[in-house]
């Protein structure tokens, strides 16, 4: 009977997984990161807590460029409590849909792949917090709506638990 429990357990939980970027291949519209990201950007997001509840708001001037494989993504942030952030991401396009990114508060390097209308984007971040800076893993998904806009949903987690997320919307100007 324990093995059975224990079996039915193991099969359950196998059930419980994370969202697929190949469920995304055939979707449209195509999502190009060199097209999308170039020029100037406009993006409006949420910060919420673990529970789902809203903790900030802010707003981003985006400035992008690429030059052959090498991208460059300019972000100014503007919380809602007055403060200002800057971030700055070299980009590498590899090739079959692969991309990596760098930032000043990246951890390492950003992995990434586009399928279909879909960005799934994975790394560490260093997030500053009432004096102390906390490592974040980030599971970054970006969904094109059209050729200017965009949806971003980023799931925050410590040490394998949630500790909260972003929503971004993106807008080319």
């Amino acid at each position: 009977m324990k093995l059975w429990t224990i079996a039915i357990f193991v099969i359950a939980l196998s059930g419980c997984g994370n969202a697929s970027l190949d469920a995304h291949k055939n979707t449209l519209p195509v999502f190009s990161l060199e097209q999308f990201f170039d020029g100037e950007l406009k993006a409006y997001g949420m910060v919420l807590d673990r529970s789902g509840n809203l903790s900030r708001r802010f707003e981003v001037k985006l400035l992008a460029s690429w030059e052959g494989d090498k991208g460059e993504i300019k972000e100014w942030f503007t919380f809602d409590d007055g403060e200002k952030t800057t971030r700055v991401w070299h980009l590498i396009n590899l090739g079959n849909n692969q991309y990596q990114g760098t930032a000043g508060d990246v951890i390492g390097v950003a992995q990434g792949r586009v399928e279909g209308s879909a960005l799934y984007w994975n790394y560490q971040l260093e997030i500053p917090v009432d004096g102390s800076i906390y490592e974040i893993t980030l599971d970054d998904w970006m969904f094109l709506i059209d050729e200017k806009r965009l949806f971003n949903k980023t799931d925050m987690s410590k040490w394998g638990f949630h500790v909260g997320e972003v929503i971004l919307y993106i807008e080319k100007l």
